[in-house]
């Protein structure tokens, strides 16, 4: 992966919350003072595009992808709300997902297969973690 780690370095954009699938970098890469998530094909080491998933309007804070790339998990903050996604990237959609009992998403892991996912939530000044199946 030298290739890679040296192509990573040499960017002048800060890059954080990795998250490693089979051929799959999922990342927060900060541009001009703006968090994006970037998925990187370890393959090619390419950036995938991910149409619909990067809004000028939201703020990514965690992200999570599975082994074969196909979702990735996210929470991210937009207007005054903190929201816990899964994004299909063969379809393009997000898929916003409810907490029960209520509490505001941080960081998020998703499974390998991207059929669960396990959630650290804020809940009355005290951190749970949840898991949810989808």
């Amino acid at each position: 992966m030298n290739n890679l780690n040296r192509v990573l370095l040499r960017s002048s954009y800060s890059q954080r919350e990795p998250s490693l699938g089979v051929r799959w970098l999922a990342m927060l890469v900060n541009q001009q003072g703006k968090d994006r998530i970037f998925l990187v094909d370890l393959r090619t080491q390419r950036i995938v595009p991910l149409p619909g998933l990067n809004r000028p309007d939201s703020q990514p804070i965690s992200v999570s992808v599975s082994a074969n790339g196909d979702r990735l998990a996210l929470v991210r903050q937009r207007d005054d709300q903190t929201e816990l996604l899964v994004y299909r990237r063969t379809v393009g959609s997000l898929e916003r997902l409810q907490i029960s009992p209520k509490g505001i998403p941080r960081l998020v892991s998703l499974s390998a297969n991207g059929k669960r996912l396990a959630v650290q939530v804020s809940r009355e000044g005290r951190w749970d973690v949840d898991l949810i199946r989808f």
